[in-house]
């Protein structure tokens, strides 16, 4: 992940595409462009038929080849801001280094550099220079002042805090009003991490949590109680007390809304 700093002094944390994420949408780009290609020399070679002058076909043809690995890339670049076929198939986008949009002139940089190391080569320079690149970046990128960033993200599935069966009666009968919102993040964000950290280090920063939050809860948990089995009631317990005040909350306002409704306007 790369962070770029702002003018307002903002750190923004990008995600810059994988190495498979750009060969392959690569690889997507190039067969679309030679399915196309193919079918509009194809095309012009039925429209002119063999009595065209030689010269004149070479020229079109090599007008149509340009135009199609050069011109229409850096076109639909500029369109899209740096999307293209494959790029939108792999959730992947083309930005400058300092996170904003290309214009056609990085567009024009990248899809003519292709003509050399992607088209000519083999695409063999370009799989050089990404695969020995922090960014992936290939020699139009390094010209351009460009990368690929990835747009779709996979987002972890949230972590739920579930009741410790054993636990539950105690913790509905617990005090837990005096329990810190700093606190109660603190530990949501230790549950939610504990399953990545190694087995001491999560026991130790678990039994310093319950050391805190035990002098704001009472009474104390059954004796034996583990300490992150203690955290998990505390923090799901706080929870559901949450969600049932603020539903109560929003049916007292109903209730006050009808009322209000009810009443004759010139009262």
């Amino acid at each position: 992940m790369s962070s770029i700093v702002t003018g307002e002094a903002v750190v923004l944390e990008l995600r810059p595409a994988s190495f498979a994420a750009r060969a392959l949408s690569s690889i997507i780009d190039v067969a679309a462009q030679a399915v196309v290609l193919f079918g509009l020399l194809l095309l012009l070679g039925q429209t002119l038929g063999e009595s065209v002058d030689p010269a004149l076909a070479q020229a079109l043809i090599l007008t149509l080849v340009v135009l199609v690995i050069v011109g229409v890339p850096a076109a639909v670049e500029t369109v899209t801001r740096g999307k293209s076929l494959g790029r939108l198939a792999m959730g992947l986008r083309i930005v400058r280094d300092d996170g904003g949009a290309v214009r056609f002139r990085h567009c024009l940089i990248r899809s003519m550099t292709a003509v050399l190391e992607i088209y000519l080569t083999a695409g063999s320079v370009a799989f050089i220079m990404a695969l020995f690149n922090d960014k992936s970046k290939r020699v139009g990128d390094l010209l351009a002042g460009t990368y690929a960033l990835r747009e779709r993200v996979t987002a972890p599935p949230p972590q739920q805090v579930s009741m410790p069966p054993w636990l539950r009666g105690w913790a509905g009968l617990a005090d837990m009003g005096r329990f810190p919102d700093a606190l109660a993040r603190r530990v949501s964000r230790f549950l939610s991490q504990a399953p990545r950290l190694a087995p001491q280090a999560r026991a130790a920063r678990a039994a310093e949590l319950a050391a805190e939050v035990s002098a704001s809860v009472s009474p104390q948990p059954p004796p034996g109680t583990a300490a992150e089995d203690f955290l998990s009631a505390v923090v799901s317990e706080r929870r559901d007390r949450d969600y049932a005040r603020m539903v109560r909350q929003r049916q007292q306002a109903e209730r006050v809304g009808q009322r209000l409704h009810r009443l004759p306007f010139d009262q």
